[in-house]
């Protein structure tokens, strides 16, 4: 039997943990342990749902096959229990791979598990992550990854789709594809996590002119949004407004446009039953082509994929 063994700081993304026990549980040879930070025999989650059967570290010794560290709220601030840390960096020399979901990444970092390697953690925490720890090759994008015996998983249900990796790592290609089935999940995702970070691109102006004016372009995307007319708005010219463009979003306004009309489109997609051509004619694309090719460009999916996954069935 393989050994896995769940633990994170508490109270812990309850998903970080049922997600992985999930995929585990559903394929063969897995002895699975949850681990109490805390003590006792309780894992504390975010969700007052507390996990029973739990055992304390000084109890969790021996072999481990897979050692996965979840994340939490408050994992990323960079105030950790020191005897959790010294366990993690201990377990870590018994484990025969180490695996972190979310921002537990912050806590394989603190454990020095991850100097000098590629990591991910949710999209929102990878500036801290590289902030707080430099030595780290933090991945932006990535799903999940493998630097040597490491793993690392973007947020929360990533989770699920690293555990269905080491399954297809250790049973082959067809088991994990018979628990992706059963959950209803793809075996592998298309695209990365930055299709799931909705409207961020325009929230990252600094000026309240730019930020009104993403505003107004919200409510008129199917308007014709030229350089020119969205310059004579903001009162500068168009070489001005271009240069605030980059400096405060990082994205030309022809960029700008897109995006903000891919991540419309996927807000009318998620919500609704509406027919492609109709979303790109609300969205202002002028075609459904012209639509697949942005949602190629920025999501590194069609539109036409996105929507198979997404969509709301009635």
């Amino acid at each position: 039997m393989r050994r896995v063994v769940i633990t994170g700081p508490p109270p812990v993304q309850i998903l970080d943990v049922t997600g992985p026990l999930e995929v585990f549980s559903n394929a063969p040879g897995y002895d699975i342990q949850l681990v109490a930070p805390d003590g006792g025999n309780i894992l504390r989650t975010n969700r007052g749902v507390d996990l029973g059967s739990a055992i304390p570290l000084a109890q969790c010794t021996g072999p481990i096959d897979t050692l996965i560290i979840a994340g939490g709220p408050g994992a990323e601030s960079g105030v950790y229990d020191p005897i959790l840390t010294q366990w993690i960096a201990a377990a870590a020399t018994r484990s025969r791979r180490v695996a972190s979901i979310c921002t537990g990444a912050f806590m394989l970092a603190e454990a020095g598990l991850l100097d000098g390697k590629n990591a991910v953690t949710h999209w929102l925490f990878c500036d801290s992550l590289a902030q707080q720890y430099p030595a780290v090759k933090v991945q932006r994008d990535p799903i999940y990854l493998r630097d040597g015996s490491i793993y690392t998983s973007a947020g929360i249900t990533a989770g699920i789709d690293l555990s269905l990796a080491l399954v297809e790592e250790d049973h082959g290609h067809h088991e994990a594809l018979r628990i992706a089935r059963f959950l209803v999940m793809f075996l592998v995702r298309p695209g990365g996590q930055a299709q799931y970070s909705h409207m961020l691109s325009h929230q990252a102006a600094a000026s309240q002119p730019l930020r009104e004016l993403q505003v107004w372009m919200l409510e008129h995307l199917r308007d014709h949004l030229s350089v020119e007319s969205l310059a004579e708005r903001l009162g500068v010219s168009p070489r001005h407004f271009t240069r605030v463009c980059l400096r405060e979003t990082g994205l030309n306004p022809g960029q700008l446009i897109d995006r903000m009309r891919v991540e419309a489109a996927q807000q009318i997609i998620d919500s609704s039953a509406k027919g492609l051509k109709e979303v790109a004619d609300a969205c202002g694309f002028h075609s459904a082509e012209a639509m697949r090719r942005a949602f190629t460009r920025i999501l590194g999916v069609t539109a036409a994929d996105y929507a198979s996954r997404f969509r709301r069935t009635p």
